[in-house]
């Protein structure tokens, strides 16, 4: 689930790093004298993860207590994981990790719990398997979700505006490159006092994980400012903004407002995001999502669950882990959220195919949402550098996009120094 849900910048990119010069495991009882196990889970925006869930596992398990604790976005929970992992001692039984600083997290997998087992084995898709384990061939996370990427729209706007608000008819119109996206813009633009998408720094991330290579190579090689496919969708993105975008920031007061006051048309729309759509626009009927995405296919997010080896209930934290992350769970959290599962047995099932969502003009989300994660064919590299990196581009846009404190040239110009200082 993540611009990876994010909202600061590069100001904790050295976090990691700088609190894992102290490192050190705690020791607290193995539980309570009556054989009571308390366990934590803490998580970043929505998970799906309800007080009824944990009360239906805590039914089962009658010798556990769950608590929850939920940070208000990705990057703080990055900020408070890295330093509590250093620390060796304050972490969650749970932990969540959000995809975009996964990679930082392998460095210190020594630090958490192998959770291999027969029991989750083929549960989760290939790739999404693969990155959540070590060079050891520990199995240091279980996945949640995925973000397969449709296009949210108003319909309402659309149809003010003389443009198809049918679902099916609006894929078509969209369907094509960037470019013909942009330009089905225009014509909005042209005839409607919205704009047609929330803010460049979302349409950046959108193009670039359509590719493999963007911000590092695969060798670990940082080429953010070499790499032509960066260079050419930062201007693209901002040579459409003026006349397109709305300028808001992702996850700013005003970009919450967005969604009920008609600030915008279309958004880029990872699944995840349905529920802070509808969170933010309770009222309002115009929301829908077409079965499209500019250029094919994307996939933007998705999370893990980690069991830090500094907490004391490790082994129940690995059991709740697993239940969480089973597929009958994350169908559940699909159902609530937004949030597309990652496991293999639920995905393309007639349960998540069949699910439709009553604010989105009941819009067949679950068969939307299994077609866009059969287009992705491409899973961007990510290793230690890319989330300060790409914090630093999205800077870089903001300046130029939302706060205007600097035109495309210079702030290009000072991403690069971002950069360079990061080492």
């Amino acid at each position: 689930m993540s611009l990876s849900r994010r909202t600061t910048a590069g100001a904790i990119a050295g976090a990691a790093v700088f609190a894992l010069v102290a490192t050190g495991c705690s020791s607290t009882p193995a539980g309570d004298a009556d054989g009571k196990v308390s366990l934590t889970v803490a998580t970043f925006n929505d998970f799906g993860y309800t007080d009824e869930l944990f009360a239906e596992y805590e039914k089962a398990n009658p010798n556990v207590t769950i608590k929850h604790n939920k940070a208000a976005t990705s990057d703080d929970a990055r900020a408070n994981y890295f330093t509590k992992l250093g620390a060796g001692s304050g972490l969650a039984d749970i932990e969540a990790v959000e995809i975009d600083w996964f990679a930082e997290l392998l460095q210190y997998s020594d630090k958490l719990t192998d959770l291999s087992s027969s029991d989750v084995e083929g549960r989760w898709l290939d790739w999404k398997e693969a990155a959540a384990t070590d060079s050891d061939g520990r199995l240091i996370a279980y996945g949640t979700d995925i973000g397969p990427e449709a296009i949210c729209y108003r319909s309402d706007l659309f149809a003010a505006a003389g443009l198809p608000t049918d679902r099916t008819e609006v894929a078509a119109l969209l369907e094509g490159d960037w470019d013909n996206y942009f330009s089905v813009g225009q014509q909005f633009t042209a005839a409607s006092e919205a704009a047609w998408f929330d803010g460049s720094g979302a349409m950046l991330q959108g193009i670039l994980n359509q590719h493999e290579e963007t911000l590092e190579a695969t060798d670990g090689e940082v080429i953010a400012t070499t790499n032509p496919v960066v260079k050419d969708a930062y201007e693209q993105v901002l040579d459409a903004s003026p006349e397109l975008s709305a300028h808001l920031k992702q996850w700013s007061d005003d970009w919450n407002a967005g969604f009920a006051n008609g600030a915008f048309a279309t958004m880029l729309c990872p699944s995840w995001i349905l529920g802070n759509i509808e969170g933010n626009a309770p009222d309002v009927t115009g929301w829908d999502v077409a079965n499209v995405f500019p250029g094919g296919g994307g996939n933007w997010g998705g999370s893990y669950l980690t069991v830090p080896a500094q907490g004391a209930h490790a082994k129940e934290a690995q059991k709740l882990a697993a239940w969480l992350t089973a597929p009958e769970q994350q169908l559940k959290s699909f159902v609530k959220t937004g949030n597309f599962p990652s496991q293999l047995e639920i995905q393309g099932s007639e349960e998540l195919t069949s699910v439709t969502r009553p604010f989105f003009n009941e819009a067949p989300t679950g068969e939307i949402f299994a077609d866009r994660a059969a287009a992705v064919t491409v899973a961007p590299f990510k290793s230690v550098k890319y989330f300060p990196i790409m914090s630093s581009l999205q800077d870089a846009v903001n300046r130029v996009d939302v706060d205007k404190t600097q035109n495309a040239d210079d702030s290009w110009a000072q991403f690069e120094a971002d950069v360079k200082s990061l080492g």
